[in-house]
């Protein structure tokens, strides 16, 4: 487990983009995958908004994805160990690299054919809580014709991720601005942060 947190720390530090290609293991990957598939079903996923409760706006033009907020109330083995990895890596940042994290927030990120999300940042005007962007990738199988890339714009060097099953993806919330390309295939995450409260 140490080594994807420090694949993420090593490679943020040289590229502002942290990358573990194996962050998350293919069992809980796929575990969390049907979990997402069964809430889904059961049409609890919500249209994602832009801003925070003090002001959401819904604009399919802007973002057309659907969410799942991921809750320790909801006492779901698989969403429990997602937790408890966030949380060892919490540590292992604060720890290393005097963070200083409080506190994290995640929800489930469902992407249908055509969806997408524009050039946006992650922390809100109105509250700098949010510090660090995390994103790990449910899709197995991905092909690069399903489109659906993390584009992170940087100066004279914008990077392309794919997003393939157990991938996560690790940057600063106020520092990059990135965008979701158009899926053509159906594209499935966990997308949160992590926070200083």
């Amino acid at each position: 487990m140490e080594n994807s947190f420090e694949d993420l720390i090593a490679s943020y530090i040289e590229n502002k983009v942290g990358i573990s290609e194996h962050f998350l293991s293919d069992a809980l990957a796929n575990s969390l995958k049907q979990n997402l598939l069964n809430l889904n079903q059961q049409s609890l996923l919500m249209e994602a908004g832009t801003g925070n409760s003090e002001a959401v706006s819904y604009d399919s033009a802007v973002r057309s994805d659907s969410i799942y907020w991921l809750d320790k109330k909801h006492n779901n083995i698989f969403e429990n160990e997602f937790f408890a990895q966030i949380e060892a890596f919490i540590t292992y940042l604060n720890l290393s690299c005097y963070t200083g994290i409080t506190g994290y927030e995640f929800h489930y990120s469902l992407y249908e054919k055509g969806d997408f999300y524009l050039k946006h940042l992650d922390q809100f005007k109105n509250n700098p809580s949010r510090k660090y962007s995390m994103i790990s990738y449910l899709n197995s199988d991905w092909q690069e014709s399903d489109g659906g890339e993390l584009l992170i714009h940087q100066l004279n060097n914008n990077q392309k991720i794919a997003p393939t099953q157990g991938k996560t993806v690790f940057f600063k919330s106020d520092e990059l601005v990135h965008e979701v390309l158009v899926t053509q295939n159906t594209r499935m995450s966990i997308t949160g942060w992590l926070k200083c409260d």
